[in-house]
């Protein structure tokens, strides 16, 4: 016997698919909405200081020589700076891993050490080339270590490069003593934006050529994270794809060592807070990574030159605290669903 359908069921329209042109706003929106929220930090940026540009007669000139530099410095310091941890999250395939924790940041500071006293009155140019080149060899250095560690827990790998990173430090600490410049390691180190004028800060431009360049060949990034022999048998020439962004660590690392100081932290909660948030879709991720690295940067550095006003802390000794806070939670938290 042969059941007829019911009418009802046969009359019921099928339920409306979303269009294209919907499901394209529901992308877009969180994107024009972080953008909004990224230009009105940087205005705020702008606005904020002791010196009243209002109420003076040289306020805007003083407006465009340290507010205007300081706040294009914050951005783009802030966006180079958590791609790299990124980037370098990837190679390693390890979440708890980035410049300042991989030793980097202090293979920059004694490149940097090294060439002031090799060739005194160095330019700003120049330091940065030396701070690069041991940036370079500094960060190769700790992959080949790391190809050494058979035991490669999320723990281990972050705790390898720390304590690369404590040894160096120790050796440019001697050698800055040595040579009567341990005054001017620790203000290299202080992460401030206080210094950051017109005339100073254009090199931090090398770092945006970076950030797009992440951009163009992030594909490559995600292939060579999933491991070399994964990426060899789809075609990934790995080794190159490695050389590429160790070489692309070592000048963000070294030009902001130059120019600002260390930033810790910044390259590893940011990753982190976007995959907690939005999954590990790394094409997707990208410019949420370049908009929260600048979001974090702008706002501890708001707060270092409000804090204690008319005086100014280092932006890095706010971005330490809550960047340490966030690695704990992090640990905690892998730890947590390990289990």
């Amino acid at each position: 016997m042969t059941v007829a359908p019911s009418r009802a069921a046969d009359e019921a329209p099928p339920s409306p698919a979303s269009s294209p042109t919907q499901s394209r706003w529901r992308t877009t929106w969180p994107l024009l909405a972080g953008v909004a929220f990224t230009l009105l930090l940087i205005v705020i940026s702008l606005f904020v200081g002791v010196f009243d540009i209002t109420g003076h007669d040289d306020g805007w000139m003083i407006f465009g020589v340290t507010r205007v530099p300081r706040t294009i410095a914050l951005a783009l310091a802030g966006a180079a700076m958590a791609m790299s941890g990124l980037v370098m999250q990837l190679l390693t395939q390890n979440k708890f891993v980035e410049p300042t924790t991989t030793g980097t940041t202090e293979w920059a500071g004694l490149g940097l050490i090294v060439t002031m006293i090799m060739i005194p009155g160095a330019s700003l140019l120049t330091r940065m080339v030396g701070a690069i080149l041991f940036a370079l060899v500094g960060t190769i250095v700790f992959f080949l270590f790391l190809q050494r560690v058979t035991l490669k827990s999320s723990l281990i790998v972050p705790i390898v490069g720390i304590m690369l990173g404590a040894v160096v430090g120790s050796v440019s600490s001697y050698v800055a003593l040595k040579t009567d410049m341990l005054q001017q390691l620790g203000i290299w180190f202080a992460g401030s934006f206080t210094s950051v004028v017109r005339g100073r800060y254009e090199l931090l431009f090398i770092v945006l050529a970076v950030t797009v360049l992440i951009f163009v060949i992030a594909d490559r990034f995600t292939v060579a994270g999933l491991g070399k022999d994964i990426a060899t048998n789809v075609g990934l020439n790995y080794t190159r794809v490695l050389m590429l962004g160790i070489l692309m660590i070592a000048v963000v690392s070294g030009v902001v060592t130059v120019v600002i100081g260390s930033l810790p932290f910044l390259g590893l909660i940011v990753p982190n807070i976007v995959s907690l948030f939005r999954g590990d879709n790394l094409r997707s991720n990208l410019p949420w990574v370049c908009m929260l690295g600048i979001w974090v940067l702008i706002v501890c550095d708001i707060i270092a030159r409000t804090v204690i006003a008319p005086f100014e802390i280092p932006v890095s000794l706010i971005l330490g605290v809550v960047g340490a806070v966030v690695f704990i939670l992090l640990l905690v938290r892998s730890r947590r669903y390990a289990r």
